[in-house]
């Protein structure tokens, strides 16, 4: 690891050789005035190396007299070796909380459980297996039908007794056998022969997975064999055009063909991403042997093309919340008919497979630790428990934390403005995008990031508010009311001013506050309060991005100590791998389904008390968010 130490901050941080430097300076809680979101565009981001070996591209923002002195765009440098580097504008602020935090979070960033190991090892079957057979050829004397063959094949190489054979796979057994000299591989699930392929094809062995969340899809190609990701791929979910939450899809799906377009969308987006899968690691469909996906209870639905009317009406019954095997093509994927689908199992109305998913994949129903497990999306899910209990609720976040919602909101693509900070002593803003790209929109870590640096600016009040005399040359009357400009048109991707409004704050904080009241309302119920948690698992693409100081700072998640908290990046996807290499973690994912207790927080009335309470930053009771409280007060008597 290589060094790079910030003057006159006096902050120091271990790299990788090749890190970017702006990226490092806002891990660091450095701040570097940056507007163009790491582009080259702005040219506010000069830095002068002081020592050390960096590799930068040229840009007209930097003369050549410049360059030549050790002058330096922070966005177009990479670390070499140790560096010291001179930050032209002094920063004021008390970093040390968020870097902290931020180490803690890279270290355990992508902690897994006992059964991600479990799936990864070549000791757990996968739920569809390759057996290469080699048959002995029948004789006048000898003539058993080749069925019976291939049984005995099977029972005697392997010890498998494959009682039932699918009816396509029957058909093509009297040629497939003949054509490969009686050389043949069998594609088996549990005690039935799926399918039958000439010659051996046992190390052609791949699956899909994907998580059906209700604003994005993400998707996952895996090679069976080598228990690795060819390649991963994500997209919106298409039926946000009928509807942003699982409540107005469900108010669609009841308008006259409402329900087969929703599953039709949904099924073909699924295609486009398989396609792209398959193109992106050059593998046939042909070679896919099963597909494993979850979701919420809804999206299950209406995959499926269930009528989800009664998830939304008391008492709350889904079809089926442990859905068999059933063929993919049956829901309209492009594969094979003898390619087996496994959606993870759900557990009620609005706790789904996804939420099941993660628990499995993170370890939280085998560990001995008080956990809090958050699966943040559209639909915020949440569980509580350890080894002996588990107790799970689900609350609707709303888009906001996948960038809709918001006025200039997007997902987190390059482009998106992810890191934010305000120079307290200019006001200058620090931004950084997702690929250090031109900013071209908001995603949902940015826009915590974004109200946690207004709030420790002042620029808004604790309703989320702005002080228009704050700052006059970047707060104005826009047409969705009063703005704040993060980005001018000349420096943005869009041609357009990036803003964020404040009803896209009020979108930010009615989120936080309908998570947050969901983790109060649930340790309410198991009679805990937020010191008891020992372990706090975050979950969901989301996290991949989030700052947890930031996210603490605004009141989305408790105000415990940070070493109790892990991030495992996307829970449901990790899941449906799990589950795709390892039949032992589809069942165990039923047997955890069935042992989490779900709670309605809709027909509890302590949750809307504790919603309301949240629609401040953090929150109306500050001793709820002590650190927070008092960070804020020691800036009030500092600037007093």
């Amino acid at each position: 690891m290589l060094s790079v130490h910030f003057l006159p901050d006096n902050v120091t941080v271990q790299a990788s050789a090749g890190a970017n430097l702006l990226q490092l300076a806002l891990e660091a809680g450095v701040h570097i005035n940056a507007a163009c979101g790491g582009d080259g565009a702005c040219g506010k981001c000069r830095v002068l190396i002081k020592s050390g070996t960096t590799e930068s591209r040229e840009c007209e923002k930097l003369p050549p007299d410049d360059y030549a002195q050790g002058w330096r765009l922070a966005c177009r440098t990479t670390v070499l070796s140790d560096v010291v580097v001179q930050i032209p504008h002094e920063t004021k602020l008390d970093m040390k909380s968020v870097r902290e935090a931020r180490v803690h979070a890279h270290e355990t960033r992508y902690a897994v459980s006992a059964a991600a190991n479990i799936a990864l090892s070549e000791v757990s079957p996968p739920p569809v297996a390759k057996y290469a057979l080699t048959l002995t050829p029948p004789s006048i004397n000898e003539n058993a039908a080749d069925l019976t063959r291939v049984q005995r094949s099977l029972k005697k190489t392997f010890n498998l007794h494959a009682a039932s054979i699918d009816h396509s796979a029957l058909k093509a057994l009297p040629h497939v056998v003949r054509s490969s000299n009686w050389q043949l591989t069998a594609s088996v699930l549990g005690r039935r022969i799926l399918s039958l392929e000439p010659g051996d094809s046992s190390a052609a062995q791949y699956a899909a997975a994907f998580d059906i969340g209700t604003t994005s899809l993400w998707g996952q190609l895996i090679d069976i064999n080598g228990r690795s990701v060819l390649a991963e791929v994500s997209s919106y979910n298409p039926q946000i055009q009928f509807g942003d939450d699982v409540i107005s899809r469900i108010v669609y799906s009841q308008k006259k063909d409402g329900l087969a377009r929703l599953q039709q969308t949904v099924a073909a987006e699924l295609n486009q991403l398989l396609a792209e899968l398959l193109d992106k690691s050059g593998i046939e469909a042909a070679t896919l042997s099963h597909i494993t996906a979850a979701g919420n209870t809804v999206m299950t639905h209406l995959l499926l093309g269930i009528d989800p009317k009664y998830l939304r009406e008391a008492p709350y019954v889904p079809a089926a919340v442990i859905v068999p095997q059933l063929q993919a093509s049956a829901v309209g994927l492009a594969v094979p008919e003898c390619v087996p689908l496994f959606l993870l199992p759900c557990v009620a109305s609005y706790v789904g497979g996804d939420i099941v998913s993660g628990v499995v994949a993170s370890g939280m129903y085998d560990s001995e630790k008080l956990t809090l497990y958050i699966d943040i999306g559209t639909n915020g899910e949440i569980v509580i428990g350890h080894r002996d209990w588990l107790m799970t609720a689900s609350c609707s976040a709303g888009p906001a934390f996948e960038g809709g919602g918001l006025t200039c909101g997007m997902r987190a693509a390059p482009g998106a403005i992810e890191g934010f900070n305000i120079d307290e002593g200019t006001l200058e803003p620090m931004i950084v995008t997702v690929g250090r790209k031109r900013p071209r929109g908001i995603c949902g870590s940015g826009a915590i990031n974004i109200l946690a640096a207004f709030m420790q600016a002042g620029i808004i009040a604790r309703n989320g508010k702005f002080d228009r005399s704050f700052f006059p040359q970047r707060i104005r009357e826009g047409a969705a009311g009063v703005e704040y400009i993060l980005t001018p048109a000349e420096l943005s991707a869009t041609d357009a001013d990036i803003v964020i409004t404040e009803s896209d704050i009020d979108n930010v904080i009615r989120a936080k506050a309908a998570m947050f009241a969901g983790y109060h309302a649930l340790l309410e119920k198991a009679g805990l309060a937020f010191s008891d948690l020992q372990q706090v698992i975050i979950a969901g693409a989301f996290g991949d991005y989030i700052d947890l100081e930031n996210a603490i700072a605004i009141g989305l998640f408790p105000d415990i100590p940070r070493d109790r908290y892990l991030f495992i990046g996307n829970g449901s996807l990790l899941g449906a791998r799990c589950g795709a290499l390892s039949d032992r973690c589809l069942q165990l994912a039923e047997t955890v389904a069935r042992k989490m207790t779900n709670i309605e927080l809709s027909e509890d009335h302590s949750f809307m008390d504790k919603y309301i309470s949240g629609l401040f930053l953090p929150h109306t009771d500050s001793a709820l968010f002590p650190t927070v409280t008092e960070r804020l007060a020691r800036k009030g008597k500092s600037s007093s």
